[in-house]
């Protein structure tokens, strides 16, 4: 019997593999660590690719090291003609040489599913992508099943404020009718007591409203990398888009509620993707 986390898979001779594509965070909490323990805790087995190198912590991010164009190519093909790509997770990309990268290997290798989180910036107010990239990442999302931003990176595209949900509908529309993909618009940075997101499903053409209680922790660091892997594991899983968009939220949710016990770092802390696993269950 499959499992809101998927765990049972684990007992299969192959699981569904998902590549996260995506900056570092040496941390933990966010970045391409933060995609690997998601992708690995709903269920599928996990890859990744490294597009820049980024010294982070709770508290900010404080430099930002490219990688040459051939090694991300490199570790491109090393995934691609090896393993059996599920889904395919896409993070930070940084500047327009990377996306565009990105973008031809998409075209060539063909996953059957990309789940793109456009990251502009960090949680702690750093920019994650240069300002002339933001054209070339938007160009990029008509090759993505969904693309999954928040209220400020909605904003840099459509070019209007959102702080309602009028405005949100309105966004997800524009994203979705513009790049002809589904969005999922997370309200995450709205004021209001519920925290609620936005789903256009593009190939049915509806507009769904998934509703929660905002909780109350500083432990959100990596809240966006952590929905988009699992919503790309759930994917690779066989779920529908709007159930493994379902799934996803419930596991975060799970991430957040547990993460009230974690006293990690000095900013804003970590989520606990993990927080199902038992210590006892590894002891004799």
């Amino acid at each position: 019997m499959k499992t809101k986390n998927g765990l049972d898979k684990l007992a299969c001779s192959t699981l569904p593999v998902v590549v996260s594509i995506a900056g570092t965070d040496p941390s933990g909490g966010a970045g391409i660590q933060a995609d690997l323990k998601a992708i690995s805790a709903t269920g599928s087995y996990a890859a990744s690719i490294i597009t820049v190198l980024v010294v982070q912590n709770t508290l900010s991010v404080s430099a930002i090291q490219e990688i040459p164009l051939t090694f991300i190519q490199q570790q491109i093909d090393a995934v691609f003609t090896d393993l059996p790509i599920g889904a395919v997770k896409l993070g930070m990309l940084y500047h327009t040489d990377i996306i565009q990268l990105v973008a031809a290997n998409l075209k060539k290798y063909r996953p059957p599913f990309v789940v793109l989180d456009p990251v502009m910036m960090s949680q702690t107010g750093q920019p994650l992508l240069k300002p002339e990239a933001i054209p070339a990442l938007s160009n990029l999302f008509s090759l993505a099943t969904l693309i999954t931003p928040n209220i400020p990176e909605a904003e840099a595209i459509v070019k209007f404020n959102i702080n309602n949900d009028q405005s949100m509908q309105a966004a997800a529309t524009r994203l979705a009718t513009d790049y002809k993909t589904s969005v999922l618009i997370k309200g995450g940075h709205l004021t209001t007591r519920h925290s609620p997101d936005i789903f256009y499903d593009y190939p049915h053409q509806q507009l769904h409203r998934f509703d929660a209680l905002r909780l109350r922790t500083k432990n959100t660091h990596g809240t966006g990398c952590t929905l988009s892997a699992a919503i790309a594991s759930y994917l690779a899983q066989g779920e529908s888009l709007y159930n493994a968009i379902t799934h996803a939220k419930y596991y975060l949710s799970q991430c957040l509620l547990a993460a009230k016990d974690l006293n990690l770092g000095h900013g804003q802390g970590p989520v606990h993707h993990f927080y199902f696993l038992d210590k006892k269950n590894f002891h004799n």
